[in-house]
């Protein structure tokens, strides 16, 4: 597991990246939904949560459409614009979590040395239900494929937030 033996203080936040291919539809809702939690828990200045695509296909661009209106129906906003993952966000963050086994293998590739492998886990292992433990894409699923990658990560960040909320210290 990353370094959980640090206390999260809002003076050092932990840093968190939800990664997968595009960054339009799955870590986009990791994302947003994190914040959503975090949020109305009056713990965001606690956390620091981003997303990022391990391909450039859709830098700049807002949230898929169906992704977004899936979040909207449940009171979430996605605000990110995607973004490549970088070596740099090894440094940047406590913990990086992949969508699936492919941007998981994608991820580790950029990390020659293994000097962050403690730091990438899989979104699923988070999940109660983990399955084959790959959030699947829901691109090809129809909107009912959106729901169901929302409710997977839904689960998935209560279980990483119930895991992490413990270490939260006031400065």
């Amino acid at each position: 597991m990353p370094n959980y033996h640090r206390p999260i203080t809002k003076n050092n936040p932990f840093a968190i990246v939800f990664v997968c291919l595009g960054n339009i539809c799955r870590s986009p809702t990791g994302e947003g939904l994190l914040l959503h939690k975090v949020k109305e828990k009056g713990l965001a200045s606690y956390f620091y949560i981003d997303s990022a695509g391990t391909a450039a296909y859709h830098v700049g661009e807002p949230a898929n459409s169906k992704s977004q209106a899936t979040a909207n129906n449940h009171g979430v906003h996605l605000p990110s614009k995607a973004r490549q993952f970088e070596y740099a966000d090894f440094n940047e963050f406590d913990l990086i979590l992949a969508m699936d086994a492919e941007n998981y293998k994608n991820i580790k590739a950029l990390d020659r040395n293994n000097r962050f492998e403690d730091k990438v886990k899989m979104m699923r292992e988070f999940d109660p239900t983990p399955e084959d433990g790959n959030v699947p894409d829901p691109y090809y699923g129809g909107l009912q494929g959106f729901e169901n990658v929302y409710q997977i990560i839904n689960r998935s960040c209560d279980a990483l937030l119930d895991e992490l909320t413990p270490l939260i210290e006031d400065d």
